[in-house]
């Protein structure tokens, strides 16, 4: 759905995979994630994208992990909390996070691919795996969801993903209007292009919501493309750790990434949502109601 006046921004705090290493701004520890989510907040993010970490850095599904970092959120912004389920693992080991701690948004990833990163200096793969997402997951998710009254943010790779939701909502499992978001630039799946972009929008039904995910320094030409389109848009230190197209300058947070994109969106005629807004728009709370 087309909001030409507002744009819902979600920030991607830290991921599962990047380090200190190579940026010192990821956040590890709930207390860490907490002052990210609140400094994206303050520069006009309305959602937060969440992995949990140990406080050594490590990827965990630990609920008791993922509630302490909602509680340290939530005492010192409002933001809307989007959590992941997405990775290696048994789904059982990915969804009781959302059991527990209920969060208002949680991404679900909508099909299987080859997932990899290139390195063409080396001529070798960085690393590559294959990314099982099989309907059975997919189904076991929305369920878990559904029964916490967690809005689904369907992660599509690419335009197979995409037109996977038709027997999800025949069955029921899946219900409109739908959120979607769009990741270009990942090897295995869609390339980060503005006209892939547009090629994606056009798959969905005209009452869902989508906003784009772009994987690296792409993401500002994505960013472009969806303001002009009227989607929502991602940002953060998951995705991308600079504030320009070279990747020259890298954000000393995920407020500097949020503020940039905020101007952005600004420069287009499209102001950022508020955290009502964006549940408004976004059908937060509502989307289970009569299930």
């Amino acid at each position: 759905m087309v909001h030409p006046d507002k744009v819902v921004v979600t920030c991607a705090l830290t991921g599962a995979v990047t380090t200190r290493a190579q940026c010192p701004a990821i956040p590890y520890t709930p207390v860490d994630l907490a002052e990210e989510a609140r400094r994206a907040y303050e520069a006009g993010a309305s959602v937060v994208h969440i992995h949990a970490r140990t406080d050594e850095g490590s990827p965990t599904w630990d609920p008791d992990v993922f509630e302490r970092i909602a509680q340290e959120t939530r005492r010192r912004c409002p933001v809307l909390l989007n959590f992941s389920t997405g990775g290696l693992g048994p789904m059982t080991d990915r969804s009781e996070h959302i059991r527990r701690v209920r969060p208002e948004i949680a991404a679900l990833n909508m099909g299987s691919m080859n997932y990899a990163k290139y390195s063409p200096r080396r001529k070798s793969f960085v690393f590559e795996f294959v990314f099982a997402n099989p309907f059975e997951d997919i189904l076991g998710f929305l369920q878990v969801m559904r029964e916490a009254g967690t809005k689904p943010e369907l992660e599509c790779f690419d335009v197979g993903h995409t037109n996977s939701i038709g027997p999800l909502l025949d069955m029921g499992a899946l219900r409109r209007p739908v959120q979607f978001s769009f990741i270009m630039g990942v090897l295995g799946g869609i390339s980060a292009s503005t006209e892939n972009l547009a090629v994606q929008v056009r798959q969905i039904p005209q009452d869902s919501d989508w906003e784009v995910i772009g994987i690296s320094t792409d993401q500002w030409k994505l960013i472009a493309g969806a303001l002009a389109l009227g989607g929502n848009i991602r940002v953060g230190l998951e995705d991308n750790f600079y504030l320009d197209a070279a990747g020259t300058r890298m954000a000393a947070s995920n407020g500097e990434l949020v503020e940039k994109a905020v101007r952005m969106a600004r420069d287009t005629g499209r102001e950022p949502a508020t955290v009502e807004e964006a549940r408004e728009l976004l059908g937060v709370g509502r989307v289970w109601q009569d299930a």
